[in-house]
């Protein structure tokens, strides 16, 4: 054998007896993922016997949730002057014994602590166990307390602002008359106003139309099912794809206004004088909150706000396509104007 020979067996050897150690040791793993894929993918019939029985209190408990939108460990915040608790059991109330109260002022923070029925009463059912701390803890009837609290979150407080039907027609009327002087008074120095002397631009027309819009949804959807809005005022949240379709429409529309707006104000921002804008944002402010009140309290209460809508949508595309929109533009600077004649912008002469 020669020595370049001999040097090559000497090579391989111990390259084709690592090969056959390696596979040695790689089979016992492979039967082993093998099996684990096998018993993995094996499904026992008998595997839905160990699923999830609730007791008769979890299954209480999901029902008082499922009506009530709120259990245990839920957060509420006092808006009243302030909220009596009774110390003992509500037991001891009915049964006509000595009890000790306490109060609890506004901007208290509350925790759900417990939840009793109580058929017995006549004013109330329900009883609920609130918190503030360690030491202040009681019982109120249910419909004693949601007339004290709210959910203790900003949106909920937001709609509780925007729900008092007290405050609506306070607002209606001192923004209404307010409203209508201040359009009076910009009108009549040849200010710019929303529908009447409106900027070559749709999107001032655009907002007013989505807060009536919005407005009317809204209130439809207190009507139509006040359940599904009773849920969100618990449980409140900004993502229009994490509720019902319906909701998500609102929201959709809630974040419409939010961009529309911001629209707006460039366009007024560019078409007039800082002063002008200030005034004429002002104006567009006015007569958004007035057709928020109009259309709210029309449909909710006399259900005219729907052939409203579309009367207020046909003068509102009418007056911007009459009196507001740009039909021209200046030969000499390119920006849009009204009519024919000397430019607003820079003066020159348009035939």
């Amino acid at each position: 054998m020669t020595p370049q020979l001999r040097h090559s067996v000497k090579r391989r050897c111990p390259v084709r007896s690592w090969r056959s150690v390696s596979q040695l040791c790689c089979l016992p793993f492979c039967l082993l993922a093998l099996l684990l894929v096998l018993t993995a993918c094996y499904h026992r019939p008998s595997a839905t016997s160990d699923a999830w029985i609730p007791t008769p209190e979890q299954q209480d408990s999901i029902s008082f949730y499922t009506t009530h939108h709120y259990t245990q460990d839920y957060e509420f915040l006092v808006t009243a002057d302030s909220l009596q608790l009774v110390r003992q059991q509500p037991a001891e109330v009915l049964n006509g014994m000595l009890v000790d109260t306490l109060s609890v002022g506004e901007g208290s923070h509350l925790v759900v602590a417990d939840i009793m029925m109580m058929p017995t009463d006549t004013i109330d059912s329900v009883w609920v166990q609130v918190a503030r701390d360690m030491e202040t803890i009681g019982w109120v009837r249910e419909s004693e307390m949601l007339t004290a609290v709210s959910p203790d979150n900003p949106i909920s407080l937001f709609i509780d602002f925007f729900s008092d039907t007290h405050l609506l027609l306070m607002l209606a009327f001192v923004v209404l008359v307010g409203a209508l002087y201040l359009i009076r008074r910009l009108y009549r120095k040849n200010a710019k106003v929303v529908h009447f002397n409106d900027i070559g631009s749709f999107y001032p027309a655009l907002l007013a139309l989505l807060v009536a819009a919005t407005a009317v949804f809204y209130n439809t959807i207190q009507i139509v099912n006040p359940d599904s809005w009773r849920h969100y005022y618990y449980h409140p949240t900004l993502n229009p794809f994490a509720v019902p379709l319906h909701l998500g429409l609102f929201l959709a529309s809630v974040w419409a206004l939010v961009v529309v707006g911001m629209a707006a104000l460039d366009d007024v921002r560019r078409h007039l004088s800082p002063s002008e804008t200030f005034f004429y944002s002002l104006g567009l402010a006015a007569v958004c909150a007035v057709n928020y009140i109009v259309f709210s309290l029309t449909t909710l209460y006399h259900y005219l706000g729907y052939p409203l809508l579309v009367a207020y949508a046909v003068f509102a595309v009418y007056r911007y396509l009459r009196g507001s929109r740009a039909r021209f533009h200046c030969g000499s600077c390119g920006e849009p104007i009204r009519e024919k004649g000397p430019c607003p912008h820079c003066g020159a002469m348009n035939v």
